[in-house]
C-alpha cells in the first residue's frame, strides 16, 4: 500500500519540524561546548582584557565633557594638549623597543610589566575625575591638569597593552588557540564596556560629579583586581617554554636598530598593509569622534523631555555592547563571507545610514538617537585595532577639528541667535564626517586583495 501524498508531507514537515529542534539545540549545545572547551589560561588572559576594556571606554567617553564642560578649559589649552599627547603617542611607541630590552625589575617579564603597571595604570585612570582645586574659566591650571591626565593614561595604556600583546604571541602559539582566544577576548570587551553605561546611570551622565568619581574609583579597583587575577592565573597556567623557544625569543628581543629599522620598511612596503592602515587611522578617528563627543552631541540635539537622562546612559552604552554583540553572533557570516567582504558591507552601511538620517533632518529625535546608538562604534572596528604607531595620531586630530568646526558656530558661548546654527553645525557633522570617513574607506578598502576567507582568517 503506497502512502499518500497528504500523508507523504504530514511525515516530511513533522521530520522538519523534528530536524530544526534538533539543529537549535546542536547550535545552542555548540555554544556551550565552545565556551566549555575553552582553555582556563584564556580565561585568564581575557581578565587582563575585562580590566584594560573598563578603564579605557570610560576614559575615552568621558574626559571631554569633563574638561570642557565642567573644568572650563580654553580651546588653545584644548588643542596645546592633544598636540602633546600627539608627540608622546608617537614617542610611547617608540620606547616598546628599550622596554623589551630593559634589565629593570618592572620590565623583567611581561608578566612583572602587568603586575607593575596594573596600579599605575589606575592611578592615571582617576587624574583627571578630581581635579586639582576650583578652576576657574580658561585657568592655565586646568589646562596642565588635561596634558598630565592625557599623557599618564597614555603611558601607563601603552605600557600594560605592550606586555599583554607579547604574552598573546608568545603564549598562543596555534591558530586554533588565537581564535579561540580572541572570541573569549571578544566577550571580555562586552562586559568591560557596561562600565560605561553604569558610570552614567550613577553620576546622572555626570552631571553629580561626586557620585562619578565613586564610581570611577570602584571601576579602577575592579579594573586593578582583574588585571592581577589574569596575570597571576596566566603565571601559573603558563606551558614551559623549550630551550629553543626561549632563545629565539632572546634573540629577537637582542635585534638591533638597523634590524628593526629593515624589518619595519619591508612591512611599509607591502601594498596591503598600506590600504589597512589607511583604512584603519580612519576607523580611529570615526571611533575618536563619536566617543569623545557623543554626549555633547545628544545634549544639544536631543531635548532632555525627549530623552530622559536614564535612557541616554542605556543608549550610549548601548553604543558600545551592541557592535560586539554583533561580532560574537555574526561568526557564520564571517566564515561564510570572509572579513573582507563584511568589512566593506559595513562602510556601504554606515555610508547609506549617514544619507538617510541626513535626509530626515535632526526633528526625527528617536531616528536621530538610533542612528547615533548604530553609528558611535561600527561594526567594522570590533575587526580593526586601535593602537599602531601611525594610526595614534588620529585619537588626538579628531578632537581638536570637531572643537574647532563647534567653535565657529559659538559652542563655547552660546546665545539664542547661534544656538540653531550651532545645532545645524553639529547635525551636519554627525551626518557628514560618517559618510566622508565611509567613503574613503571603500575606495581604500575595494583595491584590498588578500579577499579570500581562507588566506586570512585569522589575520585581524
Amino acid at each position: 500500500m503506497q502512502p499518500s501524498p497528504l500523508m507523504a508531507r504530514t511525515v516530511k514537515a513533522g521530520f522538519c519540524t523534528q530536524q530544526n529542534k534538533y539543529c537549535s539545540k546542536k547550535n545552542s549545545s555548540a555554544w556551550k561546548m565552545t565556551f566549555l572547551n575553552i582553555k582556563p589560561i584564556a580565561w585568564a588572559f581575557s581578565l587582563t582584557t575585562l580590566g584594560t576594556e573598563m578603564l579605557n571606554s570610560v576614559f575615552s567617553f568621558y574626559y571631554v565633557k569633563l574638561f570642557l564642560h565642567l573644568y572650563k578649559v580654553s580651546e588653545v589649552a584644548f588643542y596645546q594638549a592633544q598636540m602633546i599627547l600627539m608627540i608622546w603617542n608617537a614617542l610611547n611607541d617608540l620606547t616598546g623597543y628599550f622596554h623589551n630590552n630593559s634589565k629593570a625589575d618592572c620590565c623583567s617579564s611581561r608578566h612583572s610589566s602587568v603586575l607593575y603597571g596594573a596600579p599605575l595604570y589606575a592611578a592615571a585612570f582617576l587624574l583627571p575625575w578630581f581635579p586639582w582645586k576650583y578652576y576657574h574659566e580658561g585657568d592655565w591650571l586646568s589646562g596642565l591638569h588635561l596634558v598630565v591626565s592625557l599623557c599618564a593614561f597614555d603611558s601607563t595604556l601603552t605600557f600594560v597593552q605592550q606586555a599583554q600583546c607579547v604574552l598573546f604571541a608568545e603564549i598562543f602559539t596555534r591558530y586554533e588557540s588565537r581564535l579561540q582566544l580572541i572570541k573569549i577576548n571578544q566577550v571580555a570587551s562586552l562586559v568591560g564596556s557596561t562600565s560605561i553605561l553604569f558610570c552614567g546611570l550613577i553620576s546622572d551622565n555626570m552631571e553629580i560629579l561626586l557620585n562619578f568619581q565613586v564610581i570611577a574609583v570602584v571601576v579602577a579597583i575592579l579594573a586593578t583586581a582583574s588585571l592581577y587575577a589574569g596575570m597571576c592565573h596566566i603565571s601559573h597556567l603558563e606551558p614551559k617554554r623549550s630551550p629553543e623557544e626561549n632563545l629565539f625569543s632572546e634573540t629577537v628581543q637582542d635585534l638591533p636598530w638597523t634590524s628593526v629599522i629593515s624589518l619595519m620598511r619591508q612591512i611599509l612596503t607591502q601594498k596591503n598593509f598600506r590600504l589597512f592602515l589607511i583604512v584603519n587611522f580612519f576607523q580611529v578617528f570615526h571611533l575618536t569622534f563619536f566617543s569623545n563627543f557623543m554626549m555633547i552631541f545628544v545634549d544639544n540635539l536631543i531635548p532632555t523631555d525627549v530623552l530622559p537622562s536614564s535612557i541616554r546612559s542605556i543608549m550610549y552604552g548601548a553604543g558600545f555592547i551592541c557592535p560586539q554583540c554583533l561580532v560574537l553572533i555574526s561568526q557564520s557570516w564571517l566564515r561564510k563571507f570572509g572579513y573582507y567582504k563584511i568589512i566593506l558591507f559595513s562602510f556601504y552601511l554606515e555610508g547609506t545610514a549617514s544619507i538617510v538620517m541626513l535626509l530626515l533632518g535632526q526633528q526625527y529625535y528617536y531616528f536621530l538617537a538610533l542612528y547615533l546608538t548604530v553609528i558611535m562604534s561600527p561594526l567594522s572596528s570590533m575587526v580593526f585595532g586601535i593602537n599602531a604607531l601611525f594610526t595614534k595620531p588620529a585619537q588626538s586630530l579628531a578632537p581638536m577639528v570637531i572643537l574647532s568646526r563647534l567653535n565657529q558656530f559659538g559652542y563655547g558661548n552660546p546665545n539664542k541667535s547661534t544656538i540653531l546654527d550651532l545645532h545645524e553645525a553639529i547635525f551636519n557633522l554627525i551626518c557628514l564626517v560618517p559618510l566622508g570617513i565611509a567613503a574613503i574607506q571603500i575606495l581604500v578598502w575595494s583595491p584590498f586583495s588578500i579577499r579570500k576567507k581562507t588566506d586570512y582568517t585569522g589575520a585581524f
